[in-house]
């Protein structure tokens, strides 16, 4: 399948079969597993998953892409031509099971599919992507870390980051500018810190680093009074990127009762 890429889709397309042998071995699919991949592609990844599971479901925005894969797979492989942000992956999930998600995200819209995902995380098995090694280091990254941000911590607040490996970028075509990484999400259950409002939570880290040079008593005042952050044991003086997961769990707990 040889197919031009489209620059505002953020096209860039795996072309090296090793590097697709060694995504499949990190997941390690089984037949009977229900498996749906996000930006298939020309079927780098989706031929030797096949090959392992039978059958799986693939999102393509791409129309030219979601022709070429039913002709080239048949009935293999169901094709949902449509925006993965449009799609429920619990229509997915077939009942009594966790859907698998795996897939390269293009990198303009890769942080919005990650989220949208994440918000349905109870369906969901794992998730093995391969994105920019950039947002890799950031949704890895420590308390304390320059790197840690919102996605760090949100992340992480929902599922376990493993980096598999990195791919350089000559294994794609157009080559992008970036190294990528490839990356193991398994949500946790039961979370090991549980906000009483999710929402909430959301809202505390997303102002926390909207100032992230501003001590914590000021990027959350007005939201979370000082008197508060020190009740749920964190210091006013600190900065967003000091704080672990527990931490800001115990910030918007806290705000509940401010």
């Amino acid at each position: 399948m040889s197919h031009r890429p489209r620059k505002r889709l953020g096209q860039n397309f795996l072309r090296d079969p090793a590097v697709a042998q060694r995504m499949v071995a990190a997941i390690g699919p089984e037949p009977g597993q229900a498996l749906l991949e996000i930006g298939p592609g020309e079927g780098a990844l989706t031929a030797p998953l096949l090959e392992r599971v039978g059958a799986l479901t693939a999102v393509e925005l791409d129309r030219e892409l979601a022709l070429a894969l039913r002709e080239r797979f048949g009935p293999a492989l169901t094709v949902v031509e449509g925006d993965a942000l449009g799609l429920d992956p619990a229509d997915f999930t077939p009942a009594g099971q966790r859907l698998r998600v795996v897939g390269n995200l293009p990198y303009n819209v890769s942080t919005p599919i990650l989220f949208h995902l994440l918000a349905a995380a109870d369906h969901l098995a794992d998730l093995h992507l391969l994105l920019q090694r950039e947002v890799v280091d950031r949704m890895a990254a420590s308390p304390g870390s320059k790197l840690r941000g919102r996605l760090s911590v949100m992340v992480q607040y929902r599922c376990r980051v493993e980096r598999c490996f990195n791919v350089a970028a000559g294994s794609f075509y157009p080559a992008p500018k970036v190294m990528s990484s490839f990356v193991r999400l398994v949500p946790h259950r039961p979370l090991p810190e549980s906000a009483r409002d999710e929402a909430l939570l959301q809202q505390v880290v997303a102002s926390a680093f909207g100032a992230r040079r501003k001590t914590l008593r000021n990027s959350l005042k007005g939201l979370v009074p000082a008197a508060a952050i020190e009740a749920a044991g964190v210091d006013p003086g600190c900065r967003a990127e000091d704080l672990a997961v527990a931490d800001f769990v115990r910030l918007a707990d806290t705000a509940l009762e401010a």
